[in-house]
């Protein structure tokens, strides 16, 4: 591979391209190749003073998403000033050590890039300078990448984080929460989404975020400092990607950047699924994946809270398309609920979007956040074949922290899971559902971010822990999971 030390950027993401051939066995065969559990971090210092960032070291990537043959860029800054180095790992399951190396960069002669200032709707932009860019090789699998960064000075870590895509027919196409990675990001401190200046957790306008610029600690649920740099990826997504390719499912990845941008590649697979905490969508998201499902895409939310805030995408400074976002609404209008209860910021809001229901089956309800188990009201379903399901069993702990209720009036439309959650704000009702779409396809929601938790625990995982706590690893799940993916790809 060819590196060079860039003085610009690449232009952005490229134009939609033509579905090439498919490759059913390209994750087997990237899976059996020497895996390794270097990629894990294990020295990682927080900034006390900003609860957030890691000075000694931390770097972010010029795209979220880059294709081969494309031309990604890496920006880190280091404090006090260190030579580092950059360790390209892609995610997977490789013999159980949940990464393959690609390779090593560097070292670098790093510095201190300076802090961006407060732009206006309090955006905080990086214009760091590059320390090498890189062609990606035509021989890189699809998958989600960490960027190992490690300062010699006193040997400080964190990461940078990226999805390599292809444009190749796929049973599947995983396509990761970043948009909301970036909303919940509070580098350097107290800058997200959630910040205006004013309130700890503000719901409204006005404000917007930049990928270009370190994803600092997490700062919701759980202190997990040695993610710091893979924004919400490590949490809830990488399980389902550890087992799938464990399992040699022929899938393929994309960011929500991706869905915004290319609704032509969405056509390339037989399935799509989304995955942990996909709270942030635009409006052409929502418009690109419901004519995705009319046009006859299977899709599955093995998620939670998703698409419940609306986003415009805007480029960056220098023009790179899908860099910033704005919180410009809420799908299916503000709740009567949460502007009486927390969040009255959502009254100022001019461009809310459809209820997410019509696409999902069923949407984020107040109070939004609790945690319950996942219990079985429909055991005759093919969903639950082989489970040894039964009506009123449950999977203990696996709803949380955040679900959707309200099942929406669509014709054919089963609640097969429902229960109570509970949390200090209050009580409510979840409802997992699956609906039959226009060309023999189906749209199925699990209504909760922990969905992963029951299939792998992978090097690197920690186990959420708020309201109720996942129990790990359980075969139904596995086996509920295995039935929907068959049905994914049309095989049953």
């Amino acid at each position: 591979m060819k590196t060079t030390t860039a003085a610009g950027l690449a232009s952005g993401l490229a134009p939609a391209r033509a579905a090439t051939p498919a490759d059913p066995d390209r994750i087997r065969a990237e899976n059996r190749r020497t895996g390794t559990r270097d990629w894990i971090n294990t020295n990682v210092r927080v900034d006390p003073k900003t609860n957030y960032r890691s000075p000694g070291i931390e770097g972010y990537a010029s795209q979220a998403s880059v294709r081969p043959g494309e031309t990604i860029s890496f920006h880190v800054s280091t404090n006090p000033a260190s030579r580092f180095t950059i360790e390209l790992y892609r995610m997977g399951f490789y013999q159980g050590c949940g990464a393959r190396l690609v390779e090593k960069l560097g070292s670098f002669p790093g510095r201190v890039q300076p802090d961006p200032e407060i732009g206006p709707m309090r955006l905080r932009e990086c214009l760091w300078e590059p320390c090498v860019s890189v062609k990606i090789p035509d021989d890189w699998v699809s998958g989600v990448y960490l960027g190992k960064l490690k300062a010699e000075r006193e040997g400080l870590e964190s990461y940078v984080v990226f999805v390599v895509r292809d444009d190749r027919k796929a049973d599947y196409l995983f396509q990761v929460s970043d948009n909301t990675w970036n909303a919940y990001n509070r580098w350097p401190s107290q800058f997200a989404l959630y910040d205006d200046g004013k309130k700890n957790w503000y719901w409204g306008p006005d404000v917007q975020t930049s990928f270009d610029r370190p994803y600092g600690k997490y700062c919701q649920i759980f202190d997990v400092p040695l993610s710091v740099g893979s924004g919400e990826w490590l949490l809830w997504e990488f399980p389902l990607s550890f087992w799938m390719e464990e399992q040699g499912y022929d899938v393929t990845y994309i960011s929500n950047i991706d869905t915004h941008l290319d609704p032509a590649g969405l056509r390339r697979a037989k399935g799509w699924i989304s995955i942990g905490h996909d709270e942030y969508w635009s409006l052409e998201m929502f418009e690109n994946m419901k004519k995705a499902r009319d046009d006859g895409l299977n899709l599955a939310f093995l998620s939670g809270n998703s698409i419940c805030g609306v986003v415009d995408v805007h480029p960056s400074s220098d023009g790179r398309p899908g860099r910033i976002i704005e919180r410009v609404g809420r799908f299916g209008s503000p709740r009567k609920e949460e502007l009486e209860k927390g969040f009255p910021e959502e009254g100022l809001f001019k461009k809310n979007g459809p209820n997410e229901a019509t696409l999902m089956g069923a949407q984020s309800t107040y109070p939004v956040t609790g945690g319950g188990d996942w219990i079985c009201r429909k055991p005759d379903h093919w969903l639950f074949a082989g489970s040894g399901m039964k009506a009123g069993d449950a999977i203990g702990g696996l709803v949380g922290w955040e679900w959707h209720g309200e099942p929406w009036d669509i014709p054919g439309l089963e609640v097969v899971a429902s229960g109570p959650t509970t949390s200090p704000r209050g009580e409510g009702v979840y409802t997992a559902t699956i609906y039959p779409g226009p060309k023999d396809n189906f749209v199925f929601n699990a209504s909760t971010i922990w969905w992963a938790t029951g299939l792998s625990s992978p090097p690197g995982f920690v186990m959420p822990d708020v309201y109720t706590r996942p129990k790990g690893v359980d075969p139904r799940v596995q086996k509920i999971t295995a039935n929907l993916l068959e049905r994914l790809r049309g095989t049953v």
